[in-house]
């Protein structure tokens, strides 16, 4: 899908996802592409606060978007 997709998607999902999967995880716009993928979702968390959904952008080559979840690291760790 396109980033403007992604992007109304990722919206939908948060606004009607449980608030104990917002605690749990990431919700994140990445690249379709799954190298891509990979390489933008180690970047993200690495830093998660320096990161937005435009971030995503860099990471891609065809422009094509999905929506991921990905679990939060324990906080007490």
């Amino acid at each position: 899908m396109t980033f403007d997709e992604a992007l109304k998607q990722k919206k939908e999902s948060v606004k009607n996802a449980d608030e104990s999967v917002l605690k749990l995880y990431h919700i994140l716009i990445t690249p379709d592409d799954t190298k891509e993928s990979v390489n933008h979702i180690d970047y993200f968390l690495k830093n998660p606060e320096r990161c937005t959904d435009e971030s995503c952008k860099e990471f891609s080559s065809a422009d094509e978007y999905q929506i991921v979840s990905i679990r939060k690291e324990d906080e007490d760790h």
